[in-house]
């Protein structure tokens, strides 16, 4: 079953101890302006499943990331959300795994789940070869089957 979060808030994700992102609702236009970023469409005709998944998320956050608690500079003091620090974060390892399985997953789970195998339009069987013998009529009228006593 799928939930509709009809409010469309954001909402604060933990993603290792110490570091919260606010992001905003994980959308169909969020996605589809995702897609369309330069550094997606740039990438090379042979770029790594790896390659895409990594500025896929740079690109989904850049996008999502509204603001974060627990990112600072090299003095501790805390820096604002800009595009290039949301990219530098998903360079951390953790960081990205936490952010792929927590927000940009939720997505994915839901788009796999309406790819499971619909009814044919022509029923379940259909295109499908039988592979057994029609039963011969007179033999099928003949044939007892035991069955249970009854009172």
């Amino acid at each position: 079953m799928i939930r509709l979060n009809l409010t469309a808030s954001p909402e604060w994700l933990e993603l290792v101890p110490g570091l919260r992102l606010l992001v905003a609702p994980l959308t169909t236009a969020l996605m589809v302006s995702a897609r369309a970023d330069p550094a997606i469409e740039g990438l090379p005709d042979g770029a790594s499943q790896e390659e895409l998944a990594l500025a896929m998320a740079k690109a989904v956050a850049r996008r999502a990331v509204l603001d974060w608690e627990g990112v600072g500079d090299d003095d501790g003091e805390v820096v604002p959300v800009t595009p290039e620090g949301i990219d530098a974060l998903l360079e951390i390892w953790p960081v990205f795994e936490a952010f792929q399985t927590q927000y940009v997953a939720r997505g994915l789970i839901l788009d796999a789940e309406k790819n499971g195998s619909a009814p044919s339009p022509s029923g379940p069987s259909a295109g499908v070869t039988g592979i057994a013998r029609p039963a011969h009529p007179s033999k099928a009228a003949k044939a007892t089957v035991p069955t249970a006593p009854q009172d």
